[in-house]
């Protein structure tokens, strides 16, 4: 072999040689990878809700569920109902803190942290499902949302809705606005502030509270969800007086939150896992409710319970009050007032459209 040959010859060999050397690179790179990804997360979930608890309980176990399925058991997500692992009320704090990763709640119950915190729920002659779905998604509610929710190192996602609630369970009837004078009433979010200056006493109660609260006395009225949920508790048993539609919570969205820094931890595969299981159950609950309640309605009136509306002076003066109380949240701060006039724009359009979709068709529907 001559020098030329002999030359070329090593020249290849250090060639493959560093191929060899680049392809085992590239083989433990994708190993660690492939690792990486197949490693196991286990997270913990948090409820304001007794356990299993119709359509909101159940509805927390279902985004639970589905993360761990849709992930084949990546993320795998044990849910804990209220009491199980923190009270209700300290859900929020539970994953902020990351004691849990997700919690299964409703925004409103943390109007001691912001006085906005409500509008990702339902706020007082505010917005119903369909509204408050569309101005998340696509009206700008989201950004301010995660904005919001930032300095508490949380996300927060839409979890669920129980539509249109009911006005609540009543031991006296309502005549006239001066039965609201001295009643003690189970009322939270900015529902609580409408309910205060009608003269009322409003209480804040988690859902498991609620009935023994009715039944000791401690409370003359409450309001919950709708029929559905509330025949579940038997209020029928204490309060027979059944009013609605509710002024305060047109279109109640549940809400699924996570810990910011466990949620920007996880893969991107891992993050649409999550986001998409909220959304799934975001309108399979609605759907549920609203089936659900068209049932339990007959039900609760075959029970004996009298459904009817307040009347119409009294739901003037709720709407009256809520006006103000929403819009004085946009004196609390930049933030505040930045939520208060994206959501109050919104519904301003919603308003001006309404005549001419669903409220105007189910007005002539008959």
């Amino acid at each position: 072999m001559n020098r030329r040959k002999i030359l070329k010859a090593a020249a290849i060999g250090t060639i493959l040689a560093s191929t060899a050397a680049c392809s085992k690179d590239s083989d433990k790179s994708s190993n660690e990878s492939t690792s990486i990804n197949k490693g196991k997360i286990e997270w913990k979930m948090v409820t304001t809700w007794p356990k299993n608890f119709p359509g909101l309980g159940t509805g927390a176990q279902r985004i639970a569920d589905s993360i761990t399925i849709m992930s084949e058991g990546q993320l795998s997500v044990k849910l804990f109902a209220a009491g199980e692992l923190v009270p209700p009320f300290e859900s929020f704090d539970a994953v902020r803190q990351e004691t849990a990763q997700m919690s299964h709640g409703a925004s409103y119950y943390w109007i001691n942290k912001n006085k906005s915190t409500p509008f990702f729920a339902a706020v007082p002659g505010g917005l119903t499902a369909q509204e408050h779905n569309a101005w998340i998604h696509y009206g700008g509610g989201q950004a301010l949302w995660d904005e919001l929710y930032a300095e508490f190192n949380v996300k927060g996602f839409l979890g669920g809705n129980s539509g249109v609630q009911m006005g609540g369970w009543f031991k006296k009837e309502i005549n006239s606005l001066e039965d609201f004078k001295g009643l003690k009433m189970r009322m939270p979010g900015l529902g609580a502030e409408v309910i205060n200056r009608m003269g009322a006493t409003a209480v804040a109660l988690p859902g498991g509270e609620i009935m023994p609260a009715l039944q000791s006395g401690a409370i003359d009225a409450t309001e919950w969800v709708g029929p559905w949920n509330d025949l579940a508790f038997g209020f029928y048993k204490v309060a027979n007086n059944y009013y609605g539609p509710g002024f305060h919570e047109p279109g109640t969205h549940t809400e699924c939150i996570v810990n910011k820094t466990a949620y920007d931890a996880l893969p991107i595969h891992l993050k649409n896992i999550v986001e998409h299981a909220c959304v799934s159950e975001n309108n399979r609950m609605l759907a549920e409710f609203t089936y659900a309640n068209n049932v339990s309605q007959k039900k609760l009136i075959d029970l004996g319970v009298s459904i009817k509306n307040f009347p119409n002076d009294v739901y003037k003066e709720m709407f009256a009050i809520s006006n103000e109380v929403v819009a004085e949240t946009a004196n609390e701060g930049d933030i505040n007032k930045r939520i208060y006039n994206s959501w109050s724009k919104f519904k301003k359009e919603a308003r001006e459209r309404a005549p001419f979709a669903e409220q105007g068709y189910m007005e002539r529907r008959g």
